[in-house]
């Protein structure tokens, strides 16, 4: 070969695109292991963080290690951030029926996309609980330790897949939530102040309590309740749907999905505050157990197995809106 022709060969090898299809997705997927969760979860839902109360310093020691751990992984603050904090105004979560709450923060954490970075996809979960009463820590570590360890891991397979030269072609931001518990107050105030444009925002992708089973699944718990995916985009269920039918392979219970749900859960997390906007959403949930909103909340009742499995699933389904050729089309009303 001549001189002239190796260069062209170079050139084109280096300047040429991966083929996504060739992607072994599956290889990413699980590097989200239980091994992973559970150390993170003791150190999130531990005695330490004192229940994570909104604007705590137990809150704001939980929060300093998810940062520490984005940055162990080569995950920066979004483009255009100064840093990991979404700062929140006590002013804005003020409520006349609720106590006063301090100045708190949502975290968040970015990937870029390598084609068509101005789209970006939201993976959520609420860092926060209720905090301490008579003595008690209530660590929460299903509401919402679980969510909050598994945007941890869901990060950490995105980023894998960059360095194996598969960076998502959208734009994924990780954001932890604050307030949850005293009224969504966290994902409200980034609804309403969003970093990116609620427009070029493609889905929500919610997860608050994936590491526990409910009553009516005492049997078996590989299961996980998907909550709003088909209100806003067709698209966006089928997504979900193919993506646990290919690797998960999860019981999908729309149970909760019911309009006419007296529980109403579609009206109860963060994705909500986004569905309001007209941005498609998942919640995947694991239903109320014993222990929800208890002392007894506790990291040693956590099944990882089944956690690690809902993780995945979340990356999955992440994984192909970030990657496919069109973002999902909003063709429902969200009722």
């Amino acid at each position: 070969m001549s001189a002239l022709a190796l260069l062209i060969a170079c050139g084109a090898g280096k300047n040429s695109k991966k083929d996504y299809a060739k992607a072994d997705v599956a290889k990413y997927m699980n590097t989200i292991t239980e091994a992973d969760l559970k150390k993170h979860l003791t150190i999130v839902a531990s005695d330490e963080m004192e229940g994570r109360n909104t604007g705590s310093e137990g809150q704001k020691k939980a929060g300093k290690y998810l940062i520490s751990q984005y940055e162990s992984e080569g995950i920066s603050f979004p483009k255009g951030a100064t840093d990991f904090y979404q700062k929140v105004p006590s002013a804005f979560m003020a409520r006349n029926f609720s106590p006063k709450l301090p100045d708190s923060e949502n975290i968040w954490a970015y990937i870029e996309g390598s084609e068509k970075p101005n789209e970006v996809l939201v993976i959520s979960a609420h860092y926060d609980h209720v905090g301490m009463k008579n003595g008690e820590v209530y660590n929460g570590a299903d509401d919402d330790g679980s969510g909050t360890v598994a945007l941890l891991e869901i990060a950490q397979a995105f980023m894998q897949a960059k360095k194996d030269g598969y960076g998502p072609k959208r734009s994924v931001l990780f954001l932890h939530v604050t307030g949850e518990e005293h009224g969504l107050h966290g994902s409200r105030y980034y609804s309403e102040n969003p970093l990116f444009p609620i427009d070029s925002t493609i889905a929500d992708l919610n997860i608050d309590m994936i590491g526990r089973r409910d009553d009516a699944h005492k049997a078996d718990g590989n299961y996980v309740y998907v909550i709003g995916s088909d209100r806003l985009s067709t698209d966006l269920h089928n997504i979900n749907e193919e993506a646990n039918k290919k690797y998960t392979h999860l019981a999908l219970d729309y149970t909760f999905n019911d309009r006419n749900d007296p529980n109403q859960f579609y009206f109860r997390s963060d994705h909500y505050n986004f569905a309001k906007k007209g941005i498609p959403i998942i919640f995947y949930f694991n239903g109320v157990h014993d222990d929800y909103h208890k002392a007894t909340d506790e990291v040693s009742k956590i099944e990882f197995n089944l956690l690690t499995k809902r993780a995945q699933l979340a990356f999955v389904t992440a994984w192909e809106l970030a990657n496919r050729d069109n973002r999902p089309v909003v063709d429902k009303d969200g009722k």
